[in-house]
C-alpha cells in the first residue's frame, strides 16, 4: 500500500539560476511553511496572542487540560496548532530523551520537558523559521530543551539517539510519509515508543482536497487510518495502534479549520467544507514501539 500523493500546490516562485529545480515535494513543504510563518506571525492561533484561556476550541479538542496549561507561556498556548495531546499517558520517564517532529511553538516541548526533568533531554525540529524563534522565546528558561531547525523527511539525528518520539498534527503535512516513518525508526533506540496525535481521513472528497489552504489545515492531506498505520508498520515499528479517538462533528471542523488557518480559506468554503466531511475527520493518537535488539 502507497500513502497517497497530496494534490499539487501552486507553482512556486522561479528559482535563481543555477539552484536545483525545486520536486513536488519540495513545493509542498514551501506551501506549508509559508502558511505557517503566516500564522506565528499573525499570532492568532486558536485564542490569540496572550489567550491561555482552556476554553480556547483548539486546545479544548486536543485534550489539554486547564492544570498542564496554567503554568505555560501564554504565547505556547495561543499559538497552538495541535490535535491532540501526544505528551499525555506517553509513559516518558525521568532522564529520557524525547524527540518532537514539528515543534511549533513549543508547547508539547514543555510539556515533555516537565516529564523528563534536569537529566533528560527534549528536542523539536521545526523547518519554519519563524515558528523556531517562537518556540526558542517559549522555551528560554527551560536549558534541556533544544530546538532544530530541519525536515521530519530528514531528521538532523543520530540513529538510535532518542527514546520517544512524539508528534502533534503534523506527519499529515507531509507529502513524504513513508519517508517520515522511516525516519522516526532509525533515530528510535530499541525498545523506543511513539506516542503521535495526528489527522486521518476517510471518503475525502477529492474538491475538499483541492481547496485552497484545505491542506495547510490538517485536512487536504491527511490520508485514511489504516494508510497511516500501514506506514508506521512498514517502517519496522510493532504493537501499533490507536488508543484515543475523536470524530470531528461539522461545528468541530469548521472550528478546527477557522481557528488553524482560517485566513487561507475563504469563509463560504468553511461552511460548506465542514459539511461535506463531517463524520470523516477523525483525531487519533497512535502509539508503538521499536522492537528491542
Amino acid at each position: 500500500m502507497r500513502l497517497r500523493d497530496p494534490p499539487p500546490p501552486p507553482p512556486p516562485p522561479s528559482e535563481p539560476r543555477g539552484a536545483p529545480p525545486k520536486t513536488h515535494a519540495d513545493n509542498v513543504r514551501t506551501q506549508v511553511s509559508v502558511a505557517y510563518t503566516d500564522a506565528i506571525v499573525r499570532s492568532t492561533g486558536c485564542c490569540g496572542p496572550a489567550d491561555k484561556e482552556p476554553g480556547c476550541a483548539t486546545a479544548k479538542l486536543a485534550g489539554y487540560t486547564p492544570e498542564q496549561l496554567q503554568d505555560l507561556p501564554a504565547a505556547a498556548v495561543g499559538s497552538s496548532f495541535g490535535c491532540g495531546n501526544p505528551v499525555a499517558l506517553s509513559g516518558i520517564g525521568a532522564g529520557e530523551t524525547v524527540l518532537d517532529l514539528g515543534s511549533g511553538a513549543g508547547l508539547d516541548l514543555l510539556l515533555a520537558a516537565e516529564k523528563v526533568g534536569p537529566t533528560g533531554r527534549v528536542v523539536g525540529v521545526d523547518m519554519t523559521d519563524a515558528m523556531i524563534a517562537r518556540a526558542r522565546e517559549n522555551t528560554a528558561d527551560v536549558p534541556n530543551i533544544e530546538i532544530i531547525k530541519g525536515t521530519i523527511e530528514a531528521l538532523p539525528l543520530p540513529d538510535a539517539s532518542v527514546d520517544h518520539v512524539i508528534s502533534n498534527c503534523v506527519i499529515n503535512l507531509s507529502p513524504e510519509k513513508e519517508r517520515v516513518f522511516a525516519e522516526i525508526s532509525r533515530v528510535l533506540r530499541p525498545g523506543g515508543k511513539i506516542s503521535i496525535s495526528d489527522v486521518v481521513v476517510s471518503d475525502l472528497p477529492d474538491w475538499i482536497r483541492q481547496v485552497p489552504g484545505v491542506y495547510e489545515s490538517c485536512i487536504g492531506g491527511a490520508v485514511s487510518e489504516a494508510e497511516y498505520l500501514f506506514g508506521i508498520r512498514a517502517a519496522g515499528l510493532t504493537d501499533v495502534q490507536v488508543v484515543d479517538r475523536l470524530v470531528y462533528d461539522a461545528e468541530q471542523i469548521g472550528g478546527m479549520v477557522a481557528s488553524e488557518l482560517g485566513c487561507c480559506v475563504p469563509e463560504e468554503l468553511i461552511a460548506q467544507g465542514a459539511q461535506a466531511v463531517a463524520g470523516k475527520v477523525q483525531s487519533v493518537r497512535v502509539v508503538g514501539r521499536k522492537a528491542d535488539s
